[in-house]
């Protein structure tokens, strides 16, 4: 499974529930989280480092869950392609999404990342909402 995060509230927010789903699929997770600069100020390092923190907190609660996971920081302009090309490169069976909640308006300006990898992905997709506090 690939597990797509795309900031440290998302981490914290879906990795119980997602430690939970891949310790009872007895499944490897592959966090992965793009990269990107959040305005023409920041810097490229600034975005690395904020990368590193996302994944870094899934992936410590999914090791402490008992689960196999790999971490892996992409840089790409193509969220959408960058995790789909992922997923097959790391012969993932399903990929699962943390929303942001960002509204309508946001997505248009800023593109629509899970509804461009909903409709070109070949797996299932699992998308988790910004309010969802459930299990899986």
């Amino acid at each position: 499974m690939l597990i797509a995060v795309s900031s440290p509230w998302a981490s914290e927010k879906l990795a119980e529930p997602i430690a939970d789903m891949a310790r009872r699929l007895d499944a490897t997770a592959v966090v992965a989280h793009v990269a990107q600069l959040q305005d023409e100020d920041e810097h490229e390092s600034d975005a690395t480092q904020r990368g590193e923190e996302t994944l870094k907190l899934l992936t410590k609660t999914l090791e402490a869950a008992g689960v196999e996971v790999e971490s892996v920081m992409l840089f790409s302009d193509d969220v959408a392609k960058a995790i789909l090309n992922t997923a097959h490169a790391k012969k993932c069976t399903f990929i699962v999404l943390g929303l942001t909640g960002k509204g309508v308006l946001k997505r248009l300006i800023a593109g629509d990342v899970p509804a461009n990898i909903v409709r070109q992905a070949d797996m299932p997709v699992l998308l988790c909402p910004a309010n969802w506090n459930g299990s899986l």
